[in-house]
């Protein structure tokens, strides 16, 4: 048999998983990461815990699956995308918690850059906005607020990082400093166009180019993990940001297929082929994962609260005692009685970008009951998934390009059918869930296997790629477009000083 290991980093938590050759789960592990939030809006994590994790759960993986590490022909490495280490090269030691993408502490910094006119050269250079979600201001902060982080920084003592970068300095002993482009893309430091670090950006954000790791292509060489680790040396031959990496394991290879990912927030990606779409509509261009080739890309929605809307339900309104018993509260009723939830409880993410924004539920009656709110959370995830489809339809509409035939979907919510049928409703396209969900950890697999040469190229991926249900559209047009109505309505009450 051969087998092929993901270490896939998540904000709530680490995870293992052994894929064998055809993409089955053999074993996983997976253990919960401890959330910092020292003060409102900050977000941190234990850079040295991110690793322990992430190593106890290899380890674990293996263990289960009943696999040697010798057996194991290439590791894989996928994570969230702009969270932010800053270590001492010599010492290995991190300067400071790392800052997590969620965390909004640079805002100030960043809206004095937009007041200072630099946000079209940071959308032509790098497709993004101006946002403390990206990881350049985080670094910064880091440079400005650690003591003598600076100094450091410019005698070319440290090393700055995304959590693949850290992975890959530990589990290569300090030997590799290294990212690639999916996730070098989500800093706001990387041209995506000529696929290096951009000079002006780093001056503008005023970060020593000494901090930063070569960037290598996704599929490719990215040293070899130290046998004292797992047992024996083993080859990282894949890198990809979370979500590159499930448009990458759900085998969207062509542009104009798309996915999206239901976790705590939803992502969805459209690949628009080897074209740097900068969008019109509030989406982000961002590099693909890139295997052999030419580099992909692709245009990415990010939608802040999905399936933490669920969780909201559970704890903050306490209506269920788990998540898994929301679609049978939400099936109880019919529909959800007229009423709309925002669930903009960190502000609204694309394509709005309105960090000012705040949740509401509007359409109460005297007959609304904890049902119909229910329904309604769970339609909010639908409805802003797709309110991001259509900005990307209408942005490859602009240009000639191919619109989304279908959307594939994965992570925890996709689970839910009444969610899953609702989303087909709105879209008017077929929603694809595979039978392998866990499509973030084999985009890395699949990319490690393609360089190790367990896989031919990415012909053979597809052929592997099988669907478990499509939700054909049930709605009538004109229903699916009166009820996005209600919802902009809804968000530009939201949205109303």
């Amino acid at each position: 048999m051969t087998y092929l290991l993901a270490l896939d980093q998540g904000t709530s938590s680490s995870r293992s998983i052994v894929f064998d050759r055809e993409g089955h789960v053999v074993a996983m592990a997976q253990r919960e990461l401890q959330q910092h939030y020292p003060q409102p809006g900050w977000v941190e994590h234990d850079a040295m815990e991110i690793w322990q994790t992430q190593l106890d759960t290899a380890r674990e993986a293996l263990a289960k699956a009943g696999v040697t590490a010798a057996q194991v022909r290439a590791v894989g490495i996928t994570n969230q995308r702009e969270t932010t280490v800053l270590w001492n090269r010599r010492t290995g030691e991190p300067l400071h918690r790392a800052i997590v993408w969620q965390d909004r502490r640079t805002e100030p910094l960043c809206q004095a850059l937009r007041e200072a006119g630099h946000e079209a050269l940071v959308r032509e250079r790098t497709g993004l906005v101006i946002d403390p979600y990206f990881s350049g201001t985080k670094l910064r902060w880091l440079l400005d607020h650690v003591p003598g982080a600076r100094a450091q920084a410019e005698r070319g003592e440290l090393a700055f990082g995304t959590v693949d970068t850290w992975l890959i300095w530990r589990l290569t002993g300090g030997a590799r400093h290294l990212t690639d482009p999916s996730n070098a893309s989500r800093t706001m430091l990387f041209d995506i166009a000529r696929q290096r670090w951009d000079t002006d950006l780093l001056a503008l954000l005023d970060i020593p180019p000494s901090v930063l790791p070569e960037v290598r292509p996704s599929s490719g060489d990215f040293g070899t993990i130290a046998p004292e680790w797992l047992g024996a040396p083993l080859p990282i031959g894949g890198v990809a940001g979370d979500q590159q990496s499930a448009l990458f394991g759900q085998a969207c290879f062509g542009a104009g297929m798309a996915k999206n990912t239901y976790g705590t927030g939803c992502f969805l990606l459209m690949n628009t082929g080897e074209q740097v779409l900068h969008s019109r509509n509030g989406l982000i261009a961002t590099a693909a994962a890139q295997a052999p080739g030419r580099p992909q890309y692709a245009l990415e929605g990010s939608v802040f609260i999905g399936g933490a809307v669920v969780q909201w339900l559970r704890d903050g309104l306490r209506a269920i005692d788990a998540s898994h018993e929301v679609q049978a509260l939400a099936e109880s009723v019919p529909d959800a009685g007229g009423v709309v939830l925002v669930p903009a409880f960190t502000g609204l993410g694309a394509p709005y970008w309105r960090a000012d924004a705040r949740g509401s539920i509007t359409g109460l009656s005297r007959g609304t009951t904890m049902a119909h709110i229910a329904r309604a959370a769970l339609e909010s995830i639908a409805f802003q998934s797709a309110a991001l489809l259509q900005a990307m339809g209408r942005d490859a509409e602009a240009v000639g390009g191919t619109p989304v035939r279908e959307l594939r979907v994965d992570g925890g919510a996709s689970v839910n059918d009444l969610l899953m049928q609702f989303q087909a409703d709105l879209l008017g396209v077929p929603v694809v869930r595979p039978a392998v969900v866990e499509t973030t950890a084999l985009g890395a697999a699949y990319l490690a296997g393609l360089h190790e040469g367990v896989y031919a190229g990415l012909d053979e991926l597809s052929a592997l790629w099988r669907a478990e249900r499509v939700f054909e559209p049930r709605m009538q047009a004109a229903e699916a477009a009166e009820r996005m109505a209600a919802w902009e309505h809804a968000v530009r009450q939201t949205l109303a000083p």
